[in-house]
């Protein structure tokens, strides 16, 4: 049965426990403490609120509120809705100062919701430590939410319990690990190493009981992280309209430092590229037969995208890693599918 006076409790000391934290997010007449600002500091203010949304789908609510579910990190969530409090806070500056015209730039009546969803999702993520750390487990079992599940179990075969966990927790480390798309990110490459470094020493019925404990710690860290990872990979990729190569190219090129642009540019730019390389390959799939041919046909197309377009400065080198990137995700593709007998396009 849920005791209700109970979960009251756990919120109560939550808000207290959480209060000063939450603080950090500031008090709009504080962050706003020159009552003015000139149209340029305005115009900053929504690049920047811009970059930090950039990665979530702040148009569709029923999306946004998915995506947000799915991040267990607090800092994470903290940092978006402190942005999406500057965005409210930069609403009420912009009327007050009659720069109507600013209005249009963000849909702040729709950040206004987004703002109300991360903060339920802040509160879920700080009651969920809450009761995590709270020593007393005796009143957990009375608490009942969605998002937050605990569970109990008394045996005697220790040993047997703890390896069933081991190899369940195995097989699903494994599996979100093969949902991974881009197998090539380096911190891929290091979970992927961490996870082999642990069973590679001993066979799973050589190992002890303390063995198996501290094995099932390890692995669960993995697999938070490996989820973390998945998380992050799908939420760039629906910004590509579900496409897992530019999802890559887009990767790569953050993690080389190739380009100082922010990485909503770098998305706006790589978007272009895409439309005119996909229409190109849908009119004749054959020539991505040819790779050098292929590749002097995009050249001209990134840099009249990235540079002419977009205005992003290129020198040669930077020109030829993102056109090689370009050529070789749609090279792998359609090697892909002819190998499996199945056209890419």
């Amino acid at each position: 049965m849920v005791d209700f006076a109970d979960i009251s409790k756990e919120f109560e000391e939550t808000n207290q426990r959480y209060l000063k934290e939450l603080n950090e997010l500031g008090d709009e007449l504080e962050h706003y403490s020159h009552l003015f600002k000139s149209a340029e500091e305005i115009q900053s203010e929504i690049e920047q609120i811009r970059d930090i949304l950039f990665s979530f789908d702040t148009e569709n609510g029923e999306e946004f509120s998915r995506q947000i579910s799915r991040i267990q990190d607090r800092a994470t969530v903290l940092a978006l809705k402190k942005a999406l409090a500057d965005a409210r806070s930069l609403y009420n500056l912009i009327r007050l100062q009659g720069e109507y015209s600013f209005l249009d730039q963000l849909d702040f009546q729709k950040l206004n919701q987004l703002y109300r969803e991360t903060s339920n999702h802040l509160d879920l993520l700080n009651l969920k430590e809450s009761l995590e750390s709270n020593a007393d487990t005796t009143g957990l079992l009375n608490v009942a939410l969605e998002e937050v599940l605990f569970k109990f179990i008394k045996v005697g075969e220790e040993e047997l319990v703890l390896a069933d966990k081991l190899k369940n927790t195995l097989r699903r480390t494994r599996e979100d690990m093969s949902d991974n798309f881009d197998q090539q990110d380096p911190k891929f490459i290091t979970l992927k190493e961490e996870l082999e470094r642990l069973f590679k020493k001993k066979r799973l019925s050589e190992v002890t009981q303390e063995e198996m404990t501290a094995n099932i710690g390890a692995l669960n860290a993995i697999h938070e992280q490996v989820k973390e990872l998945n998380r992050q990979n799908n939420q760039l990729r629906a910004k590509y309209q579900g496409d897992a190569k530019y999802t890559r190219i887009h990767k790569r090129l953050l993690e080389r430092g190739t380009l100082s642009e922010t990485e909503r540019r770098l998305f706006a730019a790589l978007t272009g590229v895409k439309k005119q390389a996909d229409d190109q390959v849908l009119q004749n799939t054959q020539l991505l037969a040819n790779e050098a041919f292929f590749e002097r046909m995009m050249m001209p197309l990134v840099i009249g995208e990235f540079q002419t377009r977009r205005k992003i400065k290129l020198n040669p080198d930077v020109s030829r890693t993102i056109n090689q990137l370009v050529v070789t995700e749609y090279r792998n593709e359609f090697a892909s599918g002819s190998r499996t007998g199945v056209q890419a396009w």
